[in-house]
């Protein structure tokens, strides 16, 4: 048996902890950042895009009503080519409602699936930042305490010749002295 252990391998595991901290300071910042984009996405959906659209709708109402009020006004008139103009301006206006109407339809579907769509994605998202925030923290402890003890036990200098221990005393049956022999007439 060897007189010491030959521990080459506490500077790979020094370098894949250091390369584990790395990752973890990348990967936090980077799991935050998606948890903010899906509230800021919801927040845009639920409120500013809704507001948006609302005041589209209104809008493209209001051009639209507008355009139909010329249309009467230049058929009252019987302007011909005027007419041609109005009534062009109303088809325009009416589009632009029914576009509008369109995008409202499907922001409210999209309000609808939202959470369906992304709960399941945000389950398996919570686990990875579960894995990152309470087990790796443990990992790293664990590859440092690792890394100190492995320091340790190399630094330990192995026996020398010197102080190598002292034979064994014999036992009782190995080398324990013979009995005397009786000789010839009894007498040793």
């Amino acid at each position: 048996m060897p007189a010491s252990a030959n521990v080459t391998s506490v500077d790979a595991l020094e370098t894949f902890r250091s390369n584990l901290l790395i990752y973890l300071s990348k990967a936090r910042p980077a799991l935050e950042e998606v948890s903010d984009a899906v509230i800021r996405t919801r927040v845009w959906l639920q409120s500013d895009q809704r507001v948006f659209l609302e005041n589209q709708m209104r809008r493209r109402k209001r051009d639209l009503d507008e355009a139909q009020q010329e249309l009467f006004r230049a058929s009252i008139s019987r302007l011909g080519d005027a007419t041609v103009m109005q009534q062009m301006a109303v088809q325009r206006a009416k589009l632009a409602m029914r576009e509008a109407e369109e995008k409202m339809h499907v922001l409210k579907r999209w309000n609808r699936d939202f959470d369906s769509r992304v709960e399941p994605l945000l389950k398996e998202f919570e686990k990875l930042h579960s894995v990152l925030s309470q087990d790796m923290p443990k990992a790293v402890a664990f590859l440092t305490h690792a890394v100190n003890t492995l320091d340790a036990y190399a630094k330990v200098a192995p026996p020398s010749a010197d102080t190598a221990p002292a034979p064994a005393a014999p036992t009782e049956g190995a080398g324990a002295t013979e009995p005397a022999k009786v000789s010839e007439g009894g007498r040793t």
